[in-house]
Order: C-alpha cells, then structure tokens, then sequence
C-alpha cells in the first residue's frame, strides 16, 4: 500500500475523527482541545485514496520538563477504526514529526495510551517515567522522540 498523502490543515478538516474515534460516544465539546485556538498550533491529515480524512494528529510547542529543546506535543493522534494498521495513524504522525522539525522543534513528545506503547515505539519513541491515568482515556506513558526530520 502507498504512503497516505498528508497535509497541514485546519482543525476543522480533523475534528469529526478526533471526535469520533478518541471521544466515542462523549459530547462534541469533549474533542476540543484549550491549545485549538493557538496560532502555533497545526494539524495534521492523512486522507485515502477518495480523500477522506483517515488519520490525524494535532501539534502545539510545549516544553518537556528537564529538556531545555523547543519541543512539540501532540494530542489528539488517531486514525479511523476500518483501517488501522495500513500506516495512517504512522503517516500523520510522521509528516506531523517532519513539520515539527521544519519548526525548529529538537523533539516531540506526547501523553500517550498504554494500549499504543508498541506502535509508539516501532516509530522510535521512547517512554519516560511512571503510568499514570488521564480520563476519560485511561492509562498513559509519556513517549518522546528527537528522531524528528524522517522522510
């Protein structure tokens, strides 16, 4: 299967995803995020072959405590049910690392699930520190890479 294309684009493009597949079943006031408004922050698409938006993930700078590098986080990083495990969650989130670079950004990190511990680190995060809980999502770990300008 080729890459998925990717783009920057506006929160709007992403939300109904986001919404759906990391707020299932939640109000729609729950998949929106304090740092949408921010004029530093992007978002990130990954469409099929139709143009349908099937992966996404959003960007904003925010320091990683102990780390002096301009850092990214990113929240809000999905891909539509029906296709995981095809790479548009990995293109998203890659095109999202090589923005962050292009940025400036010397890493990225994010408060990330558990469950995806294995698809963050096939992407060559690495965890840090002690699991905590984040509701309504349940556990997390934060993962953070510095291997950000990939192609």
């Amino acid at each position: 299967m080729p890459v998925p294309r990717t783009a920057v684009v506006p929160v709007e493009e992403i939300f109904a995803l986001r919404w759906a597949v990391l707020r299932t079943g939640l109000p729609r006031e729950t998949a929106v995020y304090p740092e949408d408004a921010r004029p530093d922050v992007f978002h990130i698409a990954a469409y099929d072959e139709a143009g349908a938006v099937k992966g996404c993930a959003t960007f904003f700078p925010d320091l990683l405590p102990g780390e002096a590098a301009l850092a990214y986080r990113f929240r809000g990083m999905g891909s539509a049910p029906e296709i995981r495990g095809r790479g548009f969650g990995a293109a998203a989130l890659l095109a999202g690392l090589r923005e962050c670079a292009a940025r400036g950004a010397g890493l990225a990190w994010c408060n990330g699930r558990v469950a995806a511990a294995g698809f963050y680190e096939r992407l060559g995060f690495t965890s840090v520190g002690e699991e905590f809980v984040i509701e309504p999502s349940g556990p997390h770990y934060v993962f953070v890479t510095k291997d950000l300008d990939r192609r």
